[in-house]
């Protein structure tokens, strides 16, 4: 009898496991670690849904969508979360994403926003991080940043969003001058990382004495670790700015689970997540505001940014400059 109750119960919780839907969220490494908004956001999508959340850390920025792309309609994704504006024109190309459907969402962002496939859950400004305690008089623009003797590290626009934005930023900022900036800046670059965490780390262990982050990355250091130390370098040609974004795979068996996603995405539950485990600004303000030590950054005199389809026409050439010029 003893063992028949326990078999009945295996039965039960097998039946409740295989009713529970599974919802697959391609994104990027940070996004889903332990420090990342990740686990915060696992838990509190769960307890709306009741379903199980699987967030997946599947390349950053071109190497996420290269993966998707790569994997088609087999794809195991119903929502990827990652892209930024450097990449949706070339997402929407592939014909593998769908209508986001969330009408009437009011985004608190520098721009309009009028995509109808893919939704904005974070943005930010790029910049370059120093130590503010060995840096008295950081370089005002690429060119003094050129001309000086400091050793910087950025990360591989071929794989990573914020290596894509800091192509984007010189070709909007100097246009075709853009290989003569490249060209000075190769003696002060000591490596190119796959990603941001790589470079960011180096940064931090002294390795380099600016990496390219965001405004935000000082909030970090400000809110959790008490360390005024690090400051972004204001440039007078303007930062460009990225908001990241998340779009439903269109050929997802889990159609409506995804569309919960998205709406939650916007809500106050995950909103309010953003600000202190990605650093970045929230795309929809929380209740609450924005955490105390955010009104201490950087904000940048203009805001610098391709259209989406215009990014995708640039990219290719400016990325061909970048190669050229780094490689004599």
């Amino acid at each position: 009898m003893k063992y028949s109750m326990i078999a009945a119960g295996i039965v039960l919780a097998s039946a409740a496991t295989a009713d529970t839907q599974e919802l697959t969220v391609y994104t990027y490494d940070s996004f889903v670690s332990d420090w990342g908004p990740g686990p915060a956001i696992e838990t509190a999508f769960e307890a709306q849904c009741e379903c199980d959340l699987k967030l997946v850390g599947a390349g950053d920025g071109a190497a996420l969508l290269a993966r998707v792309r790569l994997e088609g309609v087999r794809t195991k994704a119903d929502i990827v979360l990652g892209l930024d504006t450097n990449l949706t024109a070339a997402a929407a190309e592939t014909g593998l994403f769908a209508l986001h459907g969330q009408e009437g969402v009011a985004f608190d962002l520098p721009i309009e926003w009028e995509d109808t496939m893919f939704i904005p859950y974070d943005w930010g400004y790029f910049a370059f991080i120093y130590d503010n305690t060995k840096i008295s008089t950081p370089p005002a623009n690429f060119k003094e940043l050129a001309a000086s003797d400091l050793k910087i590290v950025i990360q591989d626009p071929r794989s990573s969003t914020p290596g894509l934005g800091l192509l984007m930023w010189v070709k909007a900022a100097y246009g075709d001058e853009a290989p003569a900036i490249w060209e000075a800046l190769s003696d002060n670059i000591i490596t190119v990382t796959k990603g941001w965490s790589e470079a960011y780390g180096m940064f931090l262990e002294g390795e380099a004495d600016m990496v390219l982050s965001y405004t935000t990355s000082p909030a970090y250091h400000l809110i959790a670790e008490e360390d005024a130390s690090k400051s972004a370098a204001p440039f007078v040609e303007g930062h460009y700015l990225q908001v990241e974004v998340a779009a439903k795979v269109a050929h997802t068996d889990h159609s409506d689970l995804a569309d919960e996603f998205l709406a939650f995405m916007v809500s106050d539950a995950f909103q309010s997540i953003i600000p202190t485990t990605n650093w970045m600004y929230p795309a929809v303000t929380p209740d609450d505001g924005l955490p105390e030590g955010f009104e201490t950054l950087t904000i940048p005199t203009e805001a610098l940014l391709f259209a989406a389809g215009d990014a995708q026409a640039e990219r290719d050439g400016a990325l061909e400059e970048w190669r050229l010029s780094l490689s004599k």
